[in-house]
């Protein structure tokens, strides 16, 4: 249980570390699209190698099929509520016409559309954390210790959203304290989802347990594809797809060494 509480908080604290760089270092955004490629790169073989594999040999591909495509939907659909109240741009750092968004004027009514955004960002954050943080704490279930695919995979994509999102709260006007309060909550609520995925899904069938790794494995997919991917080549330009195809073969390597 404990190590599934300090793997989870190990993967959710570099959200915490791309957010000091983001506080104190100006990152280009070249840079930030090409970690964001290689954790995309990592990410899909995780879920690939690790989750999807799993679940298939735990549960069959009836429970896999239909845990994956729920995910997918489920995750889908918070996504758009979320980025209708704002999280849109969760991981961008700039707008889409290239402009920072600091450029904006200071009126009340800016001024109440950007604390909109940045709990949107925040409340993004935690949607993608969630099922990602399950996963670690069910990776122990095995018996054979955690699972460094994930535990890498989910680290290096969470650097740059902590990068890319810090510059979109410090342009909603978030002052330091209060975004590095709202990164440590993320980092408490990936280690307490880390430790639930441990504890309760122990206590359930392979079926059901198959069905769940799915679940959180198209989440993750549908996060990947709707967020990071064209965010990644927003920033990194076509570079991003030979990064991220270093990051898939990351991830096989590490996985056939596991």
């Amino acid at each position: 249980m404990w190590n599934a509480l300090m793997w989870g908080a190990i993967a959710g604290s570099a959200v915490l570390l791309g957010a000091l760089v983001a506080m104190y270092f100006n990152m280009p955004k070249k840079i930030i699209g090409w970690i964001m490629a290689f954790g995309t790169g990592t990410l899909i073989g995780a879920v690939a190698f690790e989750l999807l594999s799993d679940a298939v040999e735990d549960g069959g591909i009836w429970a896999t099929g239909i845990g994956f495509m729920v995910g997918a939907i489920v995750y889908t659909a918070f996504d758009l509520y979320i980025s209708r109240k704002g999280g849109a741009n969760r991981k961008r750092s700039y707008m889409s016409n290239g402009e920072p968004s600091s450029s904006s004027t200071s009126s009340s009514k800016e001024k109440e559309g950007s604390s909109q955004s940045g709990l949107g960002i925040f409340a993004g954050t935690v949607m993608d954390a969630i099922p990602e943080s399950i996963m670690i704490g069910a990776s122990l279930l095995a018996g054979q210790g955690v699972s460094l695919v994930l535990v890498i995979s989910i680290f290096v994509s969470n650097i740059p959203e902590g990068l890319s999102s810090t510059v979109g709260l410090k342009q909603s006007h978030y002052s330091r304290g209060k975004i590095f309060g709202m990164w440590a909550v993320v980092l408490v609520i990936s280690a307490l989802a880390s430790m639930a995925g441990y504890l309760f899904l122990e206590l359930l069938p392979n079926e059901i347990k198959a069905g769940i790794g799915a679940f959180a494995g198209g989440g993750i997919i549908a996060m990947i594809c709707s967020t990071m991917m064209p965010e990644a080549y927003e920033d990194g330009g076509p570079l991003v797809g030979l990064i991220a195809s270093l990051g898939l073969l990351t991830a096989l390597l590490l996985s056939i060494g596991s």
